[in-house]
């Protein structure tokens, strides 16, 4: 079966690396064009070491794209996190279509933060979606579906590097060997009954003390280690990484105790977060301990929402 690998970063390297282990018949590896000043993707730099050929077009929208993508006389084209819109004459040129991969249970959490949102909501369960896209946002026909736990500590490093990672390039070549066997599922989003979330950016990372511990510390959670769950204090940004929900009562956000194990800062409910590790700035991370001695923060000093830098 002839095949073409679209995708980027760790997540598609691994989909490639995978598909040539097993001695699968890639005919083009498509990427997005790397930006000026940054490194080759990963994806590029394995595709280009096995000898595979590399295309990274700007965009999938012209008749030259549609006229590459029907050149490989693909039979299926795989979407290993592919973030450029292509439309559905460039999908539909292989044999039997284009699946891809989003880490999330559609119709549930689509969009680009589908790993975060989740997490932030307090959620116990996710999971990955392969699904045949169309013009809209992860709304595309349903092929294949995985469940995972999220444990009530995991951060999104962990639910995503021990969970959806492994469990989607396993479930890409699953659906390719389906495919192969002439299995073609196609089972339509109920949109009504999931959500779509925009990007987990640093905006909407702001921590807010005023709500329960336990909401602080999802939110945390799902910005660990991208992109930083941040507070302000003292005029200083400061993100915090590695946290515990505790007790502590004060006003939200008042830092009530510092010690070995961290930064004990009261949230809105009558009880506390103990912020353990966190970077200031842009400084490297360090543990809450250190940061407070660092900076001259003491008990009483409050933990403020700002407008985020542009």
């Amino acid at each position: 079966m002839r095949i073409v690998v679209h995708g980027q970063q760790a997540f598609g390297k691994a989909v490639l690396e995978k598909l040539l282990e097993r001695g699968e018949n890639v005919v083009a590896v498509c990427c997005a064009p790397t930006k000026e000043g940054k490194p080759e993707d990963p994806l590029v730099e394995l595709a280009r070491e096995k000898g595979l050929p590399v295309h990274q077009p700007a965009s999938w929208k012209t008749p030259e794209a549609l006229q590459l993508m029907q050149s490989f006389d693909a039979d299926v084209c795989m979407m290993a996190y592919v973030l450029l819109f292509v439309p559905q004459a460039v999908r539909d040129a292989p044999r039997f279509g284009t699946f891809q991969y989003h880490p999330s249970l559609c119709p549930w959490h689509r969009g680009p933060s589908g790993i975060n949102w989740p997490i932030a909501m307090g959620r116990k369960q996710t999971g990955l979606t392969i699904f045949w896209p169309d013009d809209g946002l992860d709304e595309g026909p349903i092929f294949l579906q995985k469940t995972c736990e999220i444990g009530p500590d995991e951060t999104l490093g962990d639910v995503y590097f021990k969970r959806l990672f492994p469990m989607g390039v396993e479930a890409m070549l699953e659906c390719l060997d389906l495919v192969k066997d002439g299995v073609i599922l196609k089972h339509t989003q109920d949109l009504t009954a999931g959500s779509y979330e925009s990007w987990f950016n640093k905006k909407v990372a702001q921590l807010d003390f005023s709500k329960p511990a336990d909401e602080v510390y999802n939110w945390i959670r799902a910005g660990n280690p991208q992109p930083g769950s941040w507070t302000n204090i003292n005029g200083t940004q400061l993100a915090i990484f590695d946290a515990a929900t505790t007790e502590g009562s004060g006003r939200p956000g008042e830092i009530l105790a510092i010690g070995d194990d961290g930064v004990t800062i009261a949230a809105g409910d009558g009880r506390a977060i103990l912020a353990k590790r966190v970077r200031p700035g842009k400084d490297a991370k360090v543990t809450g301990k250190e940061w407070a001695e660092s900076a001259g923060v003491k008990v009483g000093d409050v933990c403020v929402r700002v407008e985020p830098e542009a």
